[in-house]
């Protein structure tokens, strides 16, 4: 790895943050992807995301771009949009905080970051991505906030969570910003609750989104065959994401 990882704590809150092989040296400002679960997607120490990531920099099939992962305090209730039940007892319910933490990203975070790193703040170069929940809280935020995040990633986002295609049928998003999704073809297999219908809901929301007049140079769907819910397919599928999200775009 080339680039350098920064730990801190904002508000009480741990920041996994990627600065890219050229950052020290250059006078450009950088695209900035926050990113859910900390460093789970992109920490070298479990996966090779950035070396993959540096890879394509290198190649010049991406531009260099910073990475903030943002240490949930508590995933079941901020990255849930409303409150629901638990799916089993051995869990909490789901808070359905996520309005408060993606308010606490917009208000707060983002406005540090952009002041102490070397950021290029406008929407179309500010993106956020996650991995299940994660990917959920991800296009809530891009019914909330459209003008404050161009690109959304979503990789086996939890379209299964209660109400939440009723929800994104009932809204319009954003024709203009760009919007990544994935899910793996047997996620969901064994399971005998909602979750079982993980593939499907996804299907779903991606037609939702297309009916909403996102084109298909601005929304992306990839069913990765065999590959069930687990975080090692997650990480492998990051990099292609945020490629597909940041290359060939034009600023706005």
């Amino acid at each position: 790895m080339n680039g350098t990882l920064v730990k801190e704590f904002f508000e009480g809150r741990k920041l996994f943050i990627y600065l890219p092989p050229s950052y020290e040296t250059s006078r450009e400002k950088f695209p900035v992807v926050y990113v859910q679960d900390g460093g789970d997607l992109f920490d070298p120490h479990q996966n090779n995301s950035l070396v993959r990531l540096e890879r394509m920099f290198a190649r010049g099939e991406l531009g260099e771009l910073l990475l903030v992962g943002i240490e949930p305090k508590n995933r079941l209730d901020e990255y849930t949009p409303w409150y629901a039940k638990a799916l089993s007892d051995k869990y909490a319910d789901f808070g359905g905080q996520g309005f408060n933490y993606l308010s606490f990203l917009v208000e707060k975070l983002k406005p540090y970051i952009d002041r102490e790193y070397k950021t290029d703040s406008r929407r179309q170069q500010t993106g956020m991505i996650g991995a299940s929940l994660g990917g959920l809280i991800s296009i809530y935020a891009a019914y909330l906030y459209p003008n404050v995040f161009g690109k959304i990633g979503s990789i086996s986002g939890s379209f299964w969570y209660e109400g939440f295609i009723d929800f994104m049928q009932s809204k319009t998003v954003d024709p203009g910003l760009k919007i990544y999704m994935d899910v793996g073809s047997i996620e969901g297999i064994e399971k005998q609750n909602i979750q079982k219908e993980m593939v499907s809901r996804t299907k779903e929301a991606y037609t939702i989104l297309m009916n909403n007049g996102l084109t298909r140079e601005r929304l992306e769907f990839v069913l990765e065959e065999g590959t069930p819910h687990a975080r090692i397919f997650f990480s492998r599928r990051f990099p292609r994401a945020v490629k597909w999200l940041y290359s060939n775009e034009t600023v706005s």
